[in-house]
């Protein structure tokens, strides 16, 4: 439970039903209106409103109904969302991001990193689903990099956990 409320913020990760639109921007691109996709390499950056998405690649998914599905990747791929109201500003790194519309769900693969202030949850991954605002974490093979365990550092309620750098 601590980890969902750590993790409000992203609930509307990227909003479709929002007037505002996605701007991509990359060194290449490959757009396949047969497949619906579009594919964008080399220092893509994706922006809706203060949303973000950095990585090396990114692949947009279309369907009939409009966007549903967006794959990133990158050493890592980074997914920052601004602070709501009394909420500190959102930071994820992994170094796969997906991010479903129809599962309503954000994935962090291969090590996941979400910071919000000063609270820290890491795991190989994390998942959240933006409507029950859940999280699901899992560890992974422990290496020189990681411990294998899902790891969170959450900060007291009475802490100034608002910062955002």
């Amino acid at each position: 439970m601590l980890a969902a409320l750590m993790l409000a913020s992203p609930a509307t990760a990227f909003d479709l039903d929002s007037d505002t639109p996605i701007k991509v921007s990359a060194d290449s691109a490959r757009l396949d209106d047969t497949e619906g996709t579009a594919i964008y390499t080399g220092d893509v950056e994706l922006v809706q409103g203060a949303t973000q998405l950095n990585a090396e690649r990114v692949v947009l998914y279309r369907s009939p109904e409009g966007l549903s599905r967006i794959e990133a990747s990158g050493e890592p791929a980074r997914y920052r969302q601004p602070a709501r109201e009394g909420e500190a500003m959102t930071d994820a790194r992994a170094r796969t991001i997906t991010w479903s519309a129809a599962e309503n769900r954000l994935t962090f693969e291969r090590q996941a990193v979400i910071e919000q202030g000063n609270n820290v949850f890491r795991g190989d991954v994390i998942q959240y689903d933006t409507v029950r605002r859940v999280v699901t974490a899992e560890g992974g093979t422990p290496s020189e990099e990681s411990s294998g365990r899902v790891e969170m550092v959450i900060q007291p309620r009475g802490s100034s956990n608002l910062t955002d750098e």
